[in-house]
C-alpha cells in the first residue's frame, strides 16, 4: 500500500496463532467493502506459539498487515501503547485479536467518528 492509512486497527495479539487468519480475513472483507484505506497493526506481545510467524506470513501476502514482535510478554498496555505509537491512520480502531469484539462492528465505529 503505498498511501497513508485512513483507519489503524490495532490488535495485541497473545497465543492467538489459530485466530489470526480468521481476525484477517474478517477485518479485510469489512474495510475492503467500506472501500478505506486500512492498516492492520498486530502487536506480538511475548507469544510462545507461532503467532509471531503468522503475523510475518500475513504481512506477506498482504502489506496492510504490519506486525511488532515483542521479546517477552510485556502485557496488554505495552502492546497497546506500542500499536498507537505505531500506527499511521487519522483514525485508530482498539480491538482484540481472540475475536471478542467482532470486526463486523468496525463500520459503525467509523460512522461514529465521521
Amino acid at each position: 500500500m503505498n498511501s497513508k492509512p485512513t483507519i489503524s486497527i490495532i490488535a495485541p495479539v497473545y497465543n492467538e496463532e489459530p485466530v489470526l487468519p480468521e481476525l484477517h480475513r474478517r477485518v479485510s472483507a469489512i474495510m475492503d467493502e467500506l472501500g478505506e484505506p486500512w492498516e492492520l497493526v498486530l502487536v506480538d506481545d511475548g507469544s510462545r506459539d507461532r503467532s509471531a510467524a503468522i503475523i510475518a506470513e500475513l504481512h506477506a501476502a498482504d502489506p496492510r498487515v504490519k506486525g511488532i514482535s515483542f521479546s517477552r510478554n510485556f502485557g496488554f498496555q505495552e502492546a497497546v501503547t506500542a500499536g498507537l505509537d505505531y500506527a499511521q491512520g487519522d483514525a485508530v480502531i482498539l480491538t482484540d485479536a481472540d475475536l471478542q469484539d467482532p470486526p463486523e462492528v468496525i463500520p459503525e465505529m467509523i460512522a461514529k467518528w465521521r
